[in-house]
């Protein structure tokens, strides 16, 4: 019934061929679970507004990008969205389709819209026709194969390993008899006559389907979305090979596989070919918003806009003191470092802290201690510059490899198909301590550290000045320097829990920030560095001493490093260690109000129970970005939901800082922040699912039960108390002290940045004085806040 030997126009082919692309570039990449790291759902979609991205979503995935309308309504009853807040969005629109005034606007909210519904594929139209569940029993099969194909170590065997995903699954599926079991009969051969590469086969089933250009890439991306988080990590896969200058052209195999079931399933089930036809015609016209859409995204601004004016209301204006502090304290700008760093400076009036994203600004290729793997330590949108190890001395790195492949043998047998079940009767009761050990959360070791890390080749003189000078400018820590510095990386301390990198450092690739922290305190300690430094424009006082620290932000205790001892500086570690200790006391005191069930004494426990789903919030919550000097947020309860980066304008003369803080911190930032909306208001496209019923997949990701499709984003459990969500989906708002043409002139030599703001996925405001004075609107123009005064 297809047409296999048609010739296809060479016009048509690379229209096919291109709508492949640029749907498989609609598709958002999920890292895996080694070094799991938020990204950005709509990553595909920054192009585009809200309201027709949400239109796409609603015909691709079935999925609205806006919570239900009863939450908005609920917010303007209790008066957390006042009726200024909805003119002002309703102002702001551009779109045609807007309500014509306030009083609509309201009355319209009062209507709950229906869940939109995706455009069906074959196999839905089948699974109607039919009364058999194929999308299920296609997602069974193809999870059952990826599972397999895309291992990274968990499992024992992969089937035709080394091959390309279209060329492997054709060679399982041709053995596969699950689908014809399930009743498609002859699909084994179906699938062994099918063109040998996934472009021919695309081309084949277009054709054959009558899949038109213009429908092609809404309809290509459907079918991707039925794939779930494979599709995701194919993305990754592309992800990773243009990061190192290569292609990888997996997810088009996937379009290509996915694209055979579809041609099955029609000549199984003739009867839905005139539905399909009118499928095939919806695709076909543009993706445009319709009334509901624009509204929603109206309504969705002002919420926003709410959290703006309340943010911009509890800025404090410019202040500071020029007595030298105490003792600084650079944390990682996540969120949860807000709650500790206000807890550590009411500790002392010398107490001054720092925000930097967690990597300290050392792109870095780490090798742990007993391991040749190489880890990136680094945001997910930078290649490694330096190449780093934490191996020990030879004997002690030797018996660490032994250790690790005696682990590694000794979980291969514990797994095995056949052995799996001596080793329970074997050593099973050797086990039982240590199961009673976890069962009560005594088994717990804290945050695991190694030796301390070093640059693998050594760094000359000028080349170790250099490095450290890029970092303490990136800082805006080059003069007034304490007695002690303090650099202290983040990590979380989890057990039973797949998604633990999550809760780790983005910034360092979903490690923790242990490494590139003490690389930074050795290398600024370092007399060669200090020797080369006042040619680069910084003088740091020769009593100052750079200390590194880790915080674990499950318990919040915080430990400090003796890689370098400094018998002159006892005395202050000793006092810092106290005032580390009480603000630990107190942040805990302050997160255990939002943890259900949880009491400040038993926030550590919940770091060792194997039974725990919110051992700690995350980064739920996120909703602004601040760069500043500290004195503009100082004193201000943000409630762990700001990311706090330190910026001074005023040392930036050419404003290169501003650059990379645009480019670099504010779009990881704005990755977490559209990761927590997207998983929060489209969980069933964008989110991780139940942890109750998650299992392990391949160390890629996990499923929900015992097979399927894999799940991205964040659990439930991460996002929501059991009755209410935890975090309010918001897109982050950008607030940067920096004058606004200066602002505006990184922007435009930056496109995707741009793109971010200019359709709204980011909100951006400029700030002076420490106040909110403008607000960016697209097109690299200003809106002059209310009370602000105008840019002279």
């Amino acid at each position: 019934m297809f047409l296999k030997h048609k010739t296809i126009a060479p016009a048509r082919v690379s229209s096919l061929l291109v709508a492949a692309e640029a749907a498989a570039r609609a598709i958002p990449p999920a890292f895996p679970l080694d070094a799991t790291v938020a990204v950005n759902p709509f990553l595909g979609q920054s192009g585009v507004d809200l309201a027709t991205a949400s239109a796409r979503l609603a015909r691709v995935a079935g999925v609205r990008l806006t919570r239900p309308r009863s939450d908005y309504a609920a917010e303007v009853a209790a008066g957390r969205i006042t009726d200024d807040d909805l003119a002002a969005a309703l102002i702001a629109s551009t779109s045609p389709l807007k309500p014509v005034d306030l009083a609509l606007l309201k009355a319209k909210l009062a209507r709950e819209r229906p869940a939109p519904r995706a455009l069906p594929s074959i196999a839905d139209l089948a699974a109607e026709a039919t009364g058999i569940d194929w999308p299920a029993i296609l997602a069974r099969a193809f999870g059952l194969w990826a599972a397999g194909h895309f291992d990274r170590g968990q499992a024992l065997w992969t089937p035709a390993p080394g091959r390309s995903a279209f060329a492997a699954w054709r060679e399982w599926a041709t053995h596969d008899l699950a689908p014809e079991i399930a009743g498609l009969t002859g699909f084994c051969a179906h699938v062994a006559a099918a063109p040998d590469t996934a472009e021919r086969t695309i081309l084949r089933a277009a054709e054959g389907l009558g899949i038109t250009d213009a429908a092609a890439e809404t309809a290509f991306h459907r079918l991707l979305m039925d794939l779930g988080g494979w599709a995701q990590h194919a993305r990754w896969l592309l992800w990773q090979a243009e990061l190192a200058g290569r292609s990888d052209t997996t997810i088009t195999d996937l379009i290509a596989i996915r694209l055979i079931w579809e041609e099955a399933l029609l000549e199984h089930c003739p009867d839905v070919a005139e539905a399909w036809a009118d499928v095939c015609a919806a695709h076909a016209e543009p993706v445009a918003p319709g009334p509901d859409e624009a509204l929603d995204a109206i309504l969705q601004d002002a919420a926003e806009r709410a959290g703006q004016r309340r943010l911009a209301a509890a800025l404090p204006g410019a202040g500071g003191t020029n007595d030298r502090p105490a003792v600084q304290a650079a944390f990682c700008i996540d969120v949860r470092s807000e709650v500790f760093r206000r807890a550590l400076e009411a500790q002392d009036a010398g107490v001054r802290t720092l925000g930097f994203a967690g990597f300290f600004g050392l792109p870095v290729s780490h090798r742990a201690h007993g391991s040749d793997i190489a880890e990136a330590h680094l945001p997910a949108l930078l290649t490694p510059g330096l190449a780093t190890c934490s191996h020990a001395a030879a004997e002690a790195e030797q018996g660490a490899r032994i250790a690790a492949r005696a682990a590694r043998a000794w979980g291969r047998f514990r797994q095995a198909a056949v052995s799996s079940f001596a080793f329970v009767e074997a050593a099973g009761p050797t086990y039982a301590w240590k199961l009673v050990k976890d069962a009560l959360g005594r088994g717990g070791k804290g945050l695991a550290t190694g030796p301390a890390p070093r640059f693998e080749t050594g760094l000359s003189p000028a080349e170790k000045a250099a490095t450290a000078a890029a970092a303490l400018k990136a800082m805006s820590l080059t003069r007034g320097h304490a007695r002690l510095v303090l650099l202290i990386g983040h990590g979380a301390q989890l057990v039973n829990n797949p998604h633990a990198s999550a809760y780790h450092c983005g910034a360092c690739g979903g490690h923790t920030g242990e490494v590139s922290a003490r690389l930074l305190a050795n290398l600024l300690n370092d007399p060669e560095t200090r020797a080369g430094l006042p040619a680069e424009g910084i003088d740091l006082p020769a009593d100052t001493r750079f200390v590194a620290g880790l915080h674990d932000t499950t318990t919040d205790a915080v430990a400090l490093f003796a890689d370098d001892p400094a018998p002159e500086h006892a005395a202050d570690l000793a006092r810092v260690r106290g005032w580390l200790a009480r603000a630990g006391e107190q942040a805990r005191a302050e997160r255990a109000l939002a943890l259900p069930g949880a009491t400040p004494g038993s926030i550590a426990a919940r770091a060792t129970n194997w039974a725990e789903l919110r051992p700690e919030w995350g980064l739920a919550g996120c909703a602004a970005f601040v760069a500043a000097p500290r004195a503009v947020t100082a004193g201000v309860d943000l409630g762990g939901r700001a990311f706090l980066h330190c910026y001074d304008w005023a040392e930036d003369a050419d404003f290169a800082t501003l650059e990379q803080i645009l480019t670099a911190p504010v779009v990881v930032a704005s990755w977490i922040s559209l990761q927590y909306y997207g998983s929060a208001v489209a969980p069933e496209a964008f989110g991780g699912g139940n942890k109750l019923i998650h299992n392990v997949v391949g160390g890629i990701g996990v499923v929900q039960g015992n097979g399927g499709i894999l799940r991205p984003g964040l659990p439930w459990q991460a996002l929501h108390d059991g009755e209410s969500l935890v975090h309010e989906p918001l897109r982050l708002s950008v607030m940067i002290a920096a004058p606004r043409d200066a602002i505006a002139g990184v922007l435009a030599r930056h496109d995707a940045v741009r793109a971010l703001f200019d359709n709204g996925w980011l909100h951006l405001f400029a700030l002076e004085e420490g106040r909110v004075a403008a607000r960016y609107r697209p097109g690299l123009t200003w809106q002059a806040e209310r009370g602000a005064q105008p840019a002279g």
